[in-house]
């Protein structure tokens, strides 16, 4: 696998056309949260992780019975709400098609908790629509109960953000084999799947859709704190509204992350920081790359 280098991503951030307007770099979505977990949502979705990434809109997607605890963190983000039971969504498929409506990619999963309809949510995605779709945290949780077959079977190009652990879930591979020969496994996983992008977290990031591979060694141990991930999903969302759902814009995103949280933890220090110190570091980080 080759070592990405900031080189390798500046056609992922060009400049933009003075007559550029939002519907020109991407509605996105990004679905999640549940009772017990809306904070991680409003971490995700946070205007600084997706729009300053560089998307057009952002379109958080929650539970009715948490729409009023999110709306006071919403800044320039919308708002769509799903019919909820207890503090999870419900399927219904017009409500979902009504949510994923003109969205160029969607995010799925962050503190979306455990319900018996998550299953069915993302199993209707994933059959029925034709975008990026990214899977993370409570997604991934769903998606290891689920048929790998859908795999295979969707429309979508699915993007999986694993850790060691969650991988072990979605694969079936044992975690020490898995900590022992990385870049082998995450390869092999992903060959098994025509519409899938592996992104392995770890000290060094594996992206590979079965072919090729890029590997990220850009991160801190400053970012080892809870909502790292989701500010994560929110910049790879955010990135997917005006680039190609291919190795080199998942990996940009995780090289931007990367660098945002080396520079956050330069300003504080790595016992201090949180994932919000690495959404306002974005910016500079956009720069580091494009410079």
């Amino acid at each position: 696998m080759k070592e990405l280098k900031k080189e390798d991503i500046k056609s992922i951030f060009p400049k933009r056309d003075e007559n550029s307007n939002k519907g020109n770099f991407g509605y996105v979505g990004i679905m999640g949260g549940c009772i017990e977990y809306s904070g991680a949502v409003k971490l995700a979705n946070l205007s600084s992780a997706s729009l300053t990434s560089g998307c057009g809109v952002v379109r958080l997607i929650v539970p009715k019975e948490i729409a009023n605890g999110v709306m006071p963190y919403l800044l320039e983000q919308t708002l769509f709400t799903i019919e909820s039971k207890d503090g999870h969504m419900l399927f219904k498929k017009q409500e979902i098609d009504k949510a994923l409506e003109k969205l160029k990619a969607l995010a799925i999963g962050m503190g979306w908790g455990e319900s018996s309809d998550n299953s069915k949510i993302l199993s209707y995605i994933l059959e029925t629509k034709d975008i990026p779709v990214v899977i993370d945290a409570d997604g991934l949780n769903t998606l290891a109960k689920m048929d790998k077959g859908i795999l295979n079977r969707t429309k979508c190009k699915v993007i999986l953000t694993p850790h060691l652990k969650e991988f072990e879930r979605i694969s079936g591979y044992d975690f020490e084999d898995i900590k022992n020969k990385p870049e082998e496994l995450a390869i092999k996983f992903a060959k098994q799947y025509d519409n899938v992008i592996l992104l392995l977290k770890g000290h060094t990031t594996i992206v590979t859709d079965g072919n090729e591979g890029y590997l990220v060694r850009k991160g801190c141990s400053g970012m080892a704190t809870a909502g790292s991930g989701d500010v994560l999903s929110g910049i790879l969302v955010g990135l997917l509204g005006y680039n190609k759902p291919n190795i080199l814009t998942v990996a940009a995103g995780a090289y931007l992350a990367g660098i945002a949280g080396e520079l956050a933890e330069e300003k504080l220090n790595d016992i201090s920081m949180k994932a919000s110190d690495t959404i306002s570091k974005i910016p500079e980080a956009i720069n580091i790359i494009r410079n």
